[in-house]
Parts: structure tokens; C-alpha cells; sequence
């Protein structure tokens, strides 16, 4: 049976106790979510080399061992079809990002969204600007996610991509206070599909949420544990999981989006997949998208 345990802290020494605390239990296969588990796991797989270990985002310190795998995921790609989709969606010309805190995987995010809007300029006949790009530096800060997606909202953005927990509740709080109100906003969710998080009238199922850029953890995840069951786990890897192999992407039904960016998106999709179109994943890379896709807006501080 599968068992969950949240660490008492973000200590590498609290991470070490929450794995102790399931190793203890007999639990063969371990999985952490996130770059800052690095140093824990390095230390564990060495100590355990009976135990399976899966990191997400991230890779163990000192380098990946045979009972263990690190897994990532092109964010970058997901966040270019969120930028499609807001580009071809958007009323005002204007649009926004509130990542969570600077680290690999928001920043893929953001780049693939910025990416997108200028792609969409250049290919697709529209004129929008990624007019704020903020961070909130954390990503518990509900309050705060509501109060920056107010001043965007307020100076004409009407679509605000977020990657950042549950600040981006507060965001979609803002949007579902405004869309009551008779605005016509949204947000672009993130991970997993959050239309339901973004109805805000229930009768007609109407919600804040545009689209979602999927992250499919579950779908890497499952891939491992089943490897596991059938005594077939595979370590010593680090993999990237990418649209190509369904990693990520949009959600297959997109009740805001028309039929015609949903087309666009799908065709999009297709060529990321067929590999006739790379997303940049470091800063350096997206600025050489952007010159090259003559983007206008005003500089992005990424």
C-alpha cells in the first residue's frame, strides 16, 4: 500500500527522517517531488541500494545511482502552447505571468509562455505583449498572488499565466471576483487541468480558466511504479519528459478556448512533437527566439 508523508521542514535533514520514517515501514520505492530533495536522495540511494528512489525535477546530488531515476519535464513546451492560446484568446493585446519562486522548472514555464506570445505575433497574425512578468518568491503567498493578478488585471491585462502553487489561488481568486462581476478575464492554470477550481458560476459551469499547462507527474510517476510492480524498474537514468511522449501539453478539452485555437494549438503540438519546433529552455535561448521572431514588446526581466 502506498503510503504519503510530508517532511517536517525543507531541511535536507527533515527529508532524511521522512524517508527513514517510510524505509523503516518496509516501503521499497520512494518518490520526491522536487530539486530541493537532491542532497537527501543522493545520500539515501547510497545507503539503500535494495530501496527505489524517483525524483522529480531534479537529479540526486553527486550524480544518479542504478536504483534510482531523475526526472524532468519540458515545461517550456507546455508554456509555449499556454502562450499560443493567450495570444489568440486575448481581447486587450495584453498579458501577464506571476511565477512562484526563480527555479528550473517556473522559469521553463515562463520562457515557453513568452515564447509562444512572440511565435504568435510572428506566424499567426496577432499584436500582444506579455505586458508584466513578475515572480512572488514564494509559493504559499495567497494573498499576494491575489493582489498582484489585481494590478494586472487593472492596467488592461485580461489573461494571466500562473506557475506558482497556491499563489496562483489567490490569482484565480482575483479573476472569479472579477468574472462575477461581469469581466471577462482568465487565468492559465498550471500542472494538472484546474477548470474546476476556476468556476465561479455554478449553473452554467463557467470558469476563469483558459486553458492549463500540464505537467504530466502522474503519467511519470505511474510509468515507474509500474516498472517497479513488474520488476522491471529501470535506474540509473535521468529522463526528460516531453510533449513527445506525452509529458506535457494542454488538456484535451479546453471549454474557453474557440475551435480554431484549439486546431492551432493541436497542429503546434504535432510539430513539437515531429521535432520541426524547439522551444528554448535558458534565458540565453529566448532572446535569440524573441530577435529573431522581431517581438515588441518591452523587455521581459526574466
Amino acid at each position: 500500500e502506498a503510503q504519503y508523508i510530508k517532511p517536517g521542514g525543507e531541511a535536507t535533514q527533515d527529508y532524511l527522517e521522512a524517508a527513514d520514517n517510510l524505509l523503516a515501514k518496509g516501503n521499497e520505492l520512494i518518490i520526491a517531488p522536487g530539486f530541493k530533495f537532491e542532497e537527501a536522495i543522493g545520500k539515501l540511494q547510497a545507503e539503500n541500494p535494495e530501496t527505489k528512489f524517483v525524483i522529480l525535477d531534479g537529479e540526486p546530488e553527486g550524480g544518479v545511482a542504478e536504483n534510482s531515476v531523475g526526472i524532468y519535464f519540458a515545461e517550456q513546451e507546455a508554456g509555449f502552447l499556454a502562450g499560443i492560446a493567450a495570444a489568440l484568446e486575448t481581447k486587450t493585446g495584453k498579458v501577464g505571468f506571476i511565477g512562484g519562486m526563480v527555479i528550473p522548472a517556473v522559469q521553463k514555464f515562463g520562457y515557453g509562455f513568452v515564447t509562444g506570445v512572440a511565435y504568435a505575433n510572428a506566424n499567426l497574425g496577432t499584436n500582444v505583449e506579455v505586458a508584466d512578468y513578475l515572480y512572488n518568491g514564494t509559493f504559499h503567498d495567497v494573498s499576494g498572488g491575489q493582489a498582484q493578478a489585481g494590478g494586472m488585471y487593472d492596467k488592461g491585462i485580461d489573461i494571466i499565466f500562473t506557475a506558482a502553487g497556491r499563489v496562483g489561488s489567490g490569482v484565480i481568486t482575483e479573476a472569479k471576483t472579477r468574472a462575477e462581476a461581469g469581466d471577462k478575464v482568465y487565468v492559465i492554470g498550471v500542472d494538472v487541468d484546474q477548470y474546476e477550481d476556476g468556476i465561479y458560476n455554478q449553473e452554467t459551469n463557467e470558469s476563469v480558466i483558459l486553458t492549463s499547462a500540464l505537467k504530466r507527474v502522474d503519467n511519470a510517476s505511474y510509468t515507474k511504479v509500474d516498472e517497479f510492480i513488474n520488476g522491471t524498474f529501470t535506474g540509473g537514468e535521468v529522463i526528460t519528459m516531453t510533449a513527445e511522449v506525452d509529458g506535457v501539453g494542454l488538456p484535451e478539452t479546453n471549454p474557453n478556448l474557440t475551435t480554431e485555437t484549439q486546431e492551432t494549438v493541436n497542429e503546434l503540438l504535432a510539430n513539437i512533437k515531429a521535432g520541426n519546433l524547439v522551444i528554448p529552455s535558458t534565458e540565453a535561448d529566448v532572446q535569440s527566439f524573441l530577435s529573431e521572431m522581431g517581438y515588441q514588446g518591452a523587455k521581459i526581466n526574466f
